[in-house]
């Protein structure tokens, strides 16, 4: 580890947080330890021995905060997952994440790009690709003619990240098929339906994932249900429902968040290739 990259990374940090206040965010802190994490598959929380698990996001706790009424709010805090372990993944990372209610995606879109410049990534190219568009171009196929989730993660993986590594600078990929965003606001009819989601690479590192949020309660809790019986079907841990999370809902209106892995962000900033270069593991 050496010890200027550190003094670098405080220096983003810094800089992040001053630019999120400058815009009239309100810095929260929301519990580490949870009962009831949201039921992803491939997203494992660590249990703690005392009860409850890490969290692998704040998100549940901090759209809690928009029900009771805050508007613009962001946390700079830790979040674990377990069995995440590479040069770009570590079990324990730092999480940056912001919301804003009454807005969507594209809101917290141009948010994202004032945080990368206050790392100060300056000069940066952006460009906006559909997912659809995406899987035609790079893996010769459309995920809405027919949904298959296993052949969408390995395609993301092997060949429409590779793709927009290719474009280079600063992408986002907008507008996800309806099955691969349990949180997300669903739009669009037909063939146009599609999730209000976008996830940000730059110079080819994923770096954030967002959504308009979906605030429907009877319908969360479905996508929940759903998502918790496949995580059962592939052995994963089952978590119980979050039920204050999803009486809170209703109160939420609409809103939008965003969620960036900041040591990646600090990577990029500094050129370093290995999470275990700008952190503490």
């Amino acid at each position: 580890m050496n010890p200027l990259v550190l003094v670098r990374r405080a220096e983003i940090v810094k800089s992040v947080r001053a630019a999120l206040d400058s815009m009239g965010f309100v810095e929260v802190e929301t519990p580490v330890r949870i009962a009831a994490p949201a039921p992803e598959t491939g997203i494992d929380c660590p249990p703690v021995s005392t009860g409850g698990f890490l969290r692998a996001s704040p998100e549940l706790q901090m759209k809690k905060l928009l029900a009771a009424g805050m508007e613009k709010i962001y946390q700079i805090g830790p979040a674990f997952r377990d069995g995440e372990k590479g040069s770009r993944h570590n079990p324990e990372f730092t999480m940056l994440e912001w919301y804003r209610r009454g807005e969507g995606y594209g809101a917290v879109a141009e948010d994202l790009l004032a945080i990368v410049r206050a790392a100060g990534i300056g000069d940066l190219g952006v460009s906006r690709i559909k997912v659809r568009e995406a899987y035609l171009r790079f893996a010769g196929w459309d995920p809405w003619e027919k949904w298959d989730k296993d052949r969408f993660d390995e395609d993301m993986a092997l060949k429409v990240e590779p793709g927009i590594a290719g474009i280079g600078g600063g992408v986002f990929l907008e507008d996800y098929p309806p099955q691969a965003a349990s949180l997300a606001l669903i739009s669009g009819d037909g063939r146009e339906r599609h999730a209000q989601r976008w996830e940000f690479y730059l110079d080819g590192m994923e770096l954030a994932n967002a959504f308009t949020e979906l605030c429907d309660p009877i319908e969360q809790r479905k996508r929940f249900e759903e998502a918790a019986e496949e995580r059962r079907a592939l052995g994963e841990s089952d978590y119980p429902l979050d039920e204050d999370f999803l009486r809170a809902l209703p109160s939420i209106g609409s809103a939008a968040g965003a969620a960036l892995g900041l040591d990646r962000l600090i990577m990029v900033a500094t050129g370093e290739k290995n999470i275990s270069n700008v952190r503490l593991v």
